[in-house]
Order: structure tokens, then sequence, then C-alpha cells
């Protein structure tokens, strides 16, 4: 299992555990806040948009609620402005890190960040010294029993760049731009899948042989999703799957 993959697989599990918890809610509407600001509330027009949509519907966020964070972003309603704000750093065992903050208070968030990652043995970088280690891609996770050829048919005029078999999982990658319309293609030729989202892959990984590194590592992300105001963690470790179960025990 490559770290593209096992990372995107990681972040499908703790995502649905994110909202097993009720965690999800708010950071899925200050999402649709933020893409309709940015980029207009016309779902057809914003791909943002209509990604942070589709996936705070599949969330089960009521409709209405998302409609009323479309009309703040767009100014229609009062609300909070959010800014956007990416934080680089290093987890332990040198495990790139970035988070990803929306927030109405950047001293508040930055001050929580660096404090959590120095506390638990990471460290915060320099602007870029990070970043270029990953690139935004949209990903698909599709169930392994759908077959390779139904999955090609239905998504390679969309858009798709690759298409890598996980064992249990296929993950499907393609531009965060043609992410809504592979995601409808599947949908049209009635192709299940089990997430549909944006994330940032590494280009190289580490590798985590052990428990405790791994746990060390984990422990970090864990720590820096519970921030309000953090959105996103991506990281660029690997887990051997023994490793991997022993941890999720």
């Amino acid at each position: 299992m490559s770290g593209h993959s096992k990372w995107a697989t990681i972040k499908h599990k703790k995502g649905a555990a994110d909202k097993a918890r009720g965690k999800l809610f708010a950071k899925l509407i200050r999402q649709v806040e933020v893409a309709a600001r940015e980029g207009g509330g016309d779902p057809d027009s914003n791909p943002t948009l209509r990604t942070m949509f589709q996936k705070a519907r599949d969330a089960s966020v009521p409709l209405d609620t998302i409609e009323r964070a479309i009309k703040r972003g767009t100014g229609d309603l009062e609300g909070v402005t959010y800014e956007a704000v990416t934080y680089e750093g290093y987890a332990p065992h040198g495990v790139a890190v970035l988070v990803e903050v929306l927030t109405d208070n950047r001293n508040r968030a930055g001050s929580e960040v660096r404090s959590l990652m120095k506390r638990l043995g990471g460290s915060i970088a320099e602007p870029g010294a990070v970043a270029w280690q990953f690139d935004r891609k949209g990903v698909v996770i599709l169930p392994r029993t759908v077959e390779e050829d139904d999955i090609m048919l239905a998504a390679l005029d969309a858009g798709i760049e690759d298409l890598v078999d996980e064992g249990d999982t296929w993950q499907l990658t393609s531009a965060p731009a043609d992410l809504p319309a592979v995601r409808d293609a599947l949908s049209e030729a009635g192709v299940s899948f089990e997430s549909a989202d944006t994330t940032m892959l590494p280009s190289t990984t580490i590798a985590l042989e052990s428990a405790d590194a791994a746990k060390a590592v984990l422990r970090v992300i864990d720590a820096l999703e519970e921030l309000d105001d953090v959105q996103d963690v991506y990281a660029n470790f690997d887990v051997p799957d023994d490793v991997m179960q022993s941890v999720e025990v």
C-alpha cells in the first residue's frame, strides 16, 4: 500500500470517526461559508462550493443550515469572517505536517497550534518548508467489490488521473476541479463509492515501523484535529498494515 493511498485511507477512516463523534458539522459549515465567500454562492459555477456542499449533505448536515452558511459567505446574512491560514511543521520522527485552519482570530489559532506541536514533540516550520512535499488532489475511495472496468468506463472521460488497487478499496485520483464531475459520473453510472473529497497527498512518505512511532505521530494528528479552528491535517507518514492494526486495537 503506497504512502499516498495509506494516508487517504487513514483520513477516510478518521473522517468517519469524527462524524460518529458529532465533530464534523461545525467544520463543514465553516468550509461551505468560506467557499461561498471566495467563489460565489452558485455551486454550478463554484466547484469548491459544490464539493463542500455535497460533503456536508453526505454528513447529514440539514439543507437549511447549509443554505444559511452560503448566505453568510455571500454577505446576504451577517456572520463571522473567517481567515484561511496554513501552518507547516514536523511531528515526531521528522514527519511533515500541514495544518489548514479557518479562524476568526489568527493569533489565537497560531498560538494553539504552536503550543500543541511543541507539547507533543513536534515543531512549527517556516512557510514553504513543508508544503512543497504535498499536492492537492481529488480522491475517491471505492469498495474493492466494484470492478475496475466499471470504474474506468464510468469516470475515464470525467478527468481521472489514476486508479490504485489498495487491497480492500480502490483509490481514484483527479485534479481538484474535476472531482465534482468524477463524482457525478460515478453516481450516474450507479458505481458506489465510500467517500469523495479533496485532500493533500504527499509526494514521498516516512515509514513508521513501530507501534510507538505510529502512536506518537497519530497523537499529534488527533490533537490538532481536536482544535476548533483546525479544518484539516495532512502528513507524509506511512504505517505498515500490521503496525496500524496494533495501533487501532
